[in-house]
């Protein structure tokens, strides 16, 4: 018992002792990330000062795009939402080695792991890698993932093909190539064509958990939230932990509950043992 123990004592110092990166997803989020956010402004309050002016602002094609899209989804797909929590330990520490080999440029986001853990669950999961067309459901032969990039005038999915298939290094690469085109307004017609399943990854912005709207015509979204340190019950024993949520928004009208849940569980499994998605 005194060594079980030491053992609980010497994991809760390491916990306390763990370096900050990627703590809170912001480097899990890098290529879905927009600019730093500016500081707050502190309210000034004068009696008699000017209020600003109404302001109109003109609707981008982008913006009327993404609205159009959204509204159709919420309209006409009946959605639903599965949440979940997974233990970030094993994938925060994997992410650290595998980073220390690794040069700058060429690091590894969580998010990458994510991508990746969800392709390889995907290939298990066909009712939600897909698309309802018409009176049939079009089960997708390719896993192709896309990803949320924040850009000033609204959000652009890009999109990693084959994701199951790559190696985490070539998801970083290409995810990263993508987003920097996105953000230059270069972004080519194969970057954003032909996702099957999308991620929208909020962890730099430090949120908890949230539910993302279905990217027609897709039949699902996984939504991530933050890397989190949280009080956690082991072994009898209370400890801090970490922690990170996910919500799987899925069509009613191609899977369910059940299925959902089932993917959430597989999902985590990968996440929690990420040498799983090393080789």
């Amino acid at each position: 018992m005194g060594a079980g123990r030491e053992e609980r004592e010497g994991g809760r110092k390491r916990q306390r002792g763990r370096e900050k990166e990627g703590k809170g997803g912001t480097e899990a989020v890098k290529p879905a990330a927009a600019a730093e956010l500016p500081a707050a402004p502190m309210p000034v309050w004068q009696p008699g000062a000017p209020v600003p002016s109404d302001e109109r602002v003109p609707v981008d094609r982008l913006r009327a795009i993404i609205a159009k899209r959204m509204s159709e989804s919420k309209q006409q797909w009946p959605q639903f939402y599965v949440a979940s929590e997974v233990d970030a330990e094993p994938l925060m520490t994997a992410r650290k080695q595998v980073n220390a080999l690794m040069p700058e440029e060429q690091k590894i986001s969580v998010n990458d792991f994510i991508v990746k853990a969800a392709a390889l669950t995907l290939r298990q999961f066909p009712n939600i890698n897909a698309s309802l067309d018409g009176k049939e459901i079009l089960r997708h032969g390719h896993v192709n993932i896309g990803v949320a990039v924040a850009l000033e005038q609204g959000l652009m999915t890009v999109v990693c093909k084959d994701a199951e298939k790559k190696p985490l290094r070539l998801i970083s690469q290409e995810v990263k190539e993508m987003a920097a085109r996105a953000r230059q307004g270069k972004v080519r017609p194969d970057d954003i064509e032909g996702s099957t399943f999308s991620i929208s990854n909020l962890g730099m912005f430090s949120i908890d958990e949230f539910s993302a709207i279905i990217n027609p015509p897709e039949a699902a979204i996984l939504a991530v939230g933050a890397v989190q340190d949280v009080p956690a019950v082991e072994d009898g024993e209370l400890v801090i932990a970490s922690r990170m949520k996910a919500t799987i928004s899925a069509d009613h009208r191609v899977t369910d509950g059940a299925e959902a849940a089932e993917f959430m569980a597989v999902l985590a499994e990968y996440l929690e043992a990420p040498l799983k998605l090393l080789v």
